[in-house]
């Protein structure tokens, strides 16, 4: 077909002929998905995305969960950006490692950029949630250059504080789910349990610290109806040992204890948002001391709210997302 066109047309007009041939055109609302692979160095990470207009980049917590818990609630955002998921590496449908050792936050950080620089993003503005939101200060603290607006949503800035919070919940609970919990935790967490379980942790331990002891932590205004905690076990284990740590929820030992940002995050200079809830599981506190640290940064904290803010008060948090990228 090149070929025959170059025989009749000028350059110029081959090329709108081609664009023509290969790009469907949508009513203005119908909002058709792209998704895809991008070879990240060898690692292949997925991607989706829809909306047009600015990129908003999208990165999600675990860590080693993936970009579904988003929807729908994130969708309306596609009304003014264009919105990219993406799974981070060992997540979700992007590539997994025969070595644990290379899940760490400065290899994401490789990848997001990867993706950035493969679908032409140019700058971008980046969402991140719960260790999403640590991935994403620490893509801002090496790549500032390629950010518009960088949005933290329920996450922390250092372990060492994030441990500390999680002192403050076990010493809330009832002393029975504590002592059950401990108990657990004491005999070891993996290679107990039925067969099925013992590369992760058992349903029992998923319904004490994830159900029991969480839930209160992750919801507040509209408990998920669906939400189940040995559904939330669907995960990438190795990475999540390799990144969490092996010796339970209530306290981060893996790589991940080397995140201590509290010295840096005053060296970011584009405009940030900072959302909490006010009973999150990242305690709002964090998020205040994340708001001085950083300039010019705004805080929200929304009201009646769990970690998954979004869920919660799903109309607040879209208002404040765009308000803050408009």
């Amino acid at each position: 077909m090149r070929t025959f066109l170059r025989s009749f047309f000028s350059a110029p007009l081959i090329a709108a002929i081609l664009s023509g041939c290969t790009q469907e055109k949508h009513p203005a609302n119908v909002y058709p998905i792209q998704e895809g692979f991008v070879d990240a160095h060898g690692m292949l990470m997925y991607y989706t995305s829809l909306g047009a207009g600015k990129p908003l980049v999208i990165v999600h917590g675990g860590p080693g969960a993936s970009h579904d818990y988003f929807l729908p609630y994130l969708l309306p955002l596609a009304r003014s950006r264009r919105i990219v998921f993406i799974d981070e590496r060992g997540s979700g449908k992007s590539e997994k490692l025969a070595d644990p050792a290379g899940y760490t936050v400065e290899a994401m950080v490789e990848d997001v950029e990867s993706v950035r620089a493969a679908l032409q993003l140019g700058r971008i503005d980046l969402l991140g949630h719960s260790y999403g939101g640590v991935l994403a200060q620490a893509y801002a603290l090496k790549y500032q250059e390629n950010l518009e607006h960088l949005i933290l949503c329920s996450t922390f800035h250092s372990t060492k504080e994030m441990n500390g919070v999680f002192r403050q919940i076990l010493g809330k609970m009832k002393p029975e789910l504590r002592s059950r919990i401990q108990k657990m935790e004491s005999a070891g967490l993996y290679g107990h349990g039925r067969e099925f379980e013992k590369n992760r942790y058992t349903d029992d331990y998923m319904i004490a610290a994830w159900g029991e002891g969480y839930f209160p932590y992750l919801y507040q205004n509209h408990p998920d109806p669906n939400y189940s905690p040995t559904s939330a076990g669907n995960m990438s284990w190795d990475l999540y040992r390799a990144m969490w740590g092996s010796n339970g929820e209530y306290v981060i030992d893996g790589n991940l204890a080397s995140v201590e940002y509290a010295g840096k995050l005053g060296t970011i200079r584009v405009p940030t948002l900072i959302t909490a809830g006010d009973n999150d599981e990242c305690s709002p506190a964090l998020a205040r001391e994340m708001n001085a640290l950083i300039p010019g940064s705004q805080l929200v904290v929304l009201p009646r709210s769990g970690h998954m803010t979004f869920v919660d008060q799903p109309a607040m948090f879209i208002k404040a997302v765009n308000d803050f990228l408009q």
